[in-house]
């Protein structure tokens, strides 16, 4: 198996979540939603994000609004709907759960794997 197919995997699953979080935070421009992802180091490109915004837009979990610029076109700027503060909810819980989950699976592995060669 491949560690980078799986990690690239794992990173796609959360990578709506941490989108709909930057935006809850306050609109936001799709480039200043690539660098908050970039300091995190969950790097993302505009050819992923764009049609990622548009699918949250069309489902009606995002609006947006266009803001005159002084150096080139207009901006969109995107928040969240009712609808998606909702569905941020959600998505937050079942965050917490599987975190929770694995965090429980893997921190008896590693305690059972610690206690067996510590009897060992």
């Amino acid at each position: 198996m491949n560690i980078e197919n799986t990690a690239s995997q794992m990173r796609k699953g959360v990578l709506e979540f941490c989108i709909l979080s930057v935006i809850k935070l306050g609109e936001a421009y799709p480039s200043d939603i690539i660098d908050k992802m970039k300091a995190a180091n969950l790097n993302i490109l505009e050819g992923t994000l764009y049609p990622l915004l548009t699918r949250l837009k069309n489902a009606e979990l995002l609006t947006y609004r266009w803001v005159e610029s002084n150096s080139g076109p207009p901006r969109k700027y995107f928040m969240l709907t009712e609808k998606g503060a909702a569905f941020y909810k959600e998505l937050e819980s079942t965050w917490e759960e599987l975190a929770n989950a694995v965090e429980a699976i893997t921190g008896e592995n590693n305690s059972t794997n610690t206690t067996t060669s510590t009897n060992q």
